[in-house]
Order: structure tokens, then C-alpha cells, then sequence
């Protein structure tokens, strides 16, 4: 029997619920679950992925809850998972996104419409976009600086889209300061629209501190998102891209 109450604790895999026509089983989403922009908006919300409100859930009484090793906070997952069944995600490559959006379509009933999915992604991504031979420093926050680093989905994409990454030597998601973007000279900064909304005006900021890189703003959902966002990479990619080379001439 197929799930019909989901709670998705990930605003990714919300997308893909919804894209795969799951808009009535789902019965309650977190606060960071934006799109489908009109869809979401009439669903239950229990808190932020990391500070969940565990008695919403529990009025909500979901028969699937669908969470992620790093968006979620370990030890309410471990809660919800003695009281409810929950799928836990954990992706670090493409290939582990086109699996997972496999994986859940089996569990909801929708095994063919996501195989179908994954493989138009799969066939838009891979493989990869050539080399540019350009470096990228991927920054996630300030005040302190964080970028991404190895081991991430973000390092994938950034794979994916002919970059290489400025601090491919450090895991996950390091502090770093204005000495170490100096340091690792790369050729470009790419500051992500989230988590943290860094804007036009944090340009300036950037390129003070390497005057000879590149500075962008890119789409963060683009590069973090691992559900059905996916489809939309490699029309972005390559725009960036050529933005980047025009540029760079």
C-alpha cells in the first residue's frame, strides 16, 4: 500500500513530490519549501528543516516522512523514526541524486514517472560540460565566510559545469577568511543566492579582497537543489558559462 499522508522535511524533494503528482498525499512541508510556489502555500508547515516542530508532525500523522542526513538535525530524526517511517536521503554526487529521485518514486508509487525524470536529467547532465580550466571559490555565508568544499553536492555541480573547485583540499563547508580566498587566487567567486542572500551589493566586498577574480551571483538552487531542479542545470550552466567566457575575452 502506498503512502498517502507525506511530510517532506526537504524543500528539494518537496519539488519532486510535487512534480511527480504527489499534490494530495502530501499533508505538511517545512517553512523553506518554496516551490511549486502556488502549491505549497496550502499545505501544513512544521517548522524550519533543522528546528522541526515534532508535535505538528505528530497531528499531521504521516505514513512516510521524507528527511535528509545533512538538512535535518540527526537527533529528530532519530524521534520521528521511532514513531513514523522515514526515508533519509544523503547525496554527494549527480549519480546519488538520480538515484534517490529513483528511490523515492518507488516508494510513492510513482516508479515510472521518476525513472523518467531521472533519466531526462541524466541525459542533460551527462556528461559533464568541458573544462573551462577556471577555478571557483563557492561562497555559502559570510559573516564568517563558508564555501563549499569537497565532499558536498555543490562540489559536484560545480564538476558537472566545467569548474574546478578553489578549495577542493577542504571537506564539506569550512570557514575561510579574506587571507584564505587570497591564498587559493581563484579565478572566480561565485556567491550563492542561499543560504545566505548574498546580493549585488556584496560584489564590491569580494572583489576588494581578490581584485583579479571574477565575482557572480548565481542561482544556489540550481547548484544545491537535488530533485527534479535538476532539469533546469544545463540550460543555466550553460548561460553561465558563456556569461563567464564573454567576460573573461
Amino acid at each position: 500500500m502506498h503512502p498517502n499522508r507525506i511530510i517532506s522535511l526537504v524543500p528539494s524533494q518537496t519539488e519532486l513530490l510535487f512534480d511527480l503528482g504527489l499534490d494530495q498525499a502530501i499533508v505538511g512541508i517545512t517553512k523553506f519549501c518554496v516551490h511549486p510556489a502556488e502549491r505549497v502555500k496550502q499545505k501544513a508547515l512544521i517548522g524550519g528543516t533543522k528546528t522541526l516542530n515534532l508535535d505538528r508532525i505528530r497531528e499531521l500523522d504521516p505514513d512516510l516522512i521524507i528527511a535528509n542526513k545533512e538538512e535535518n538535525t540527526r537527533d529528530q530524526i532519530e524521534e520521528l523514526q521511532r514513531q513514523y517511517p522515514v526515508h533519509v536521503t544523503d547525496m554527494t554526487t549527480l549519480p546519488d541524486a538520480l538515484r534517490m529521485i529513483r528511490e523515492v518514486g518507488t516508494l510513492v508509487a510513482r516508479a515510472t514517472e521518476a525513472d523518467q525524470l531521472a533519466k531526462r536529467i541524466e541525459l542533460s547532465l551527462l556528461p559533464p560540460f568541458p573544462p573551462l580550466g577556471l577555478s571557483v571559490a563557492y561562497l555559502i555565508w559570510r559573516k564568517p565566510y563558508m564555501a563549499a568544499a569537497s565532499s558536498t553536492f555543490i562540489q559536484a555541480m560545480l564538476e558537472v559545469a566545467g569548474f574546478s573547485n578553489a578549495f577542493a583540499d577542504q571537506t564539506r563547508y569550512p570557514e575561510i577568511t579574506p587571507a584564505d580566498l587570497q591564498k587559493a587566487q581563484p579565478h572566480l567567486i561565485f556567491l550563492s543566492s542561499e543560504p545566505y542572500p548574498f546580493t549585488e551589493k556584496h560584489i564590491e566586498e569580494l572583489q576588494q579582497i581578490c581584485p583579479s577574480a571574477q565575482v557572480l551571483l548565481v542561482d544556489g538552487e540550481v547548484f544545491s537543489w537535488y530533485g527534479s531542479r535538476l532539469l533546469q542545470a544545463s540550460d543555466y550552466f550553460r548561460n553561465l558559462r558563456s556569461q563567464i567566457t564573454r567576460q573573461t575575452v
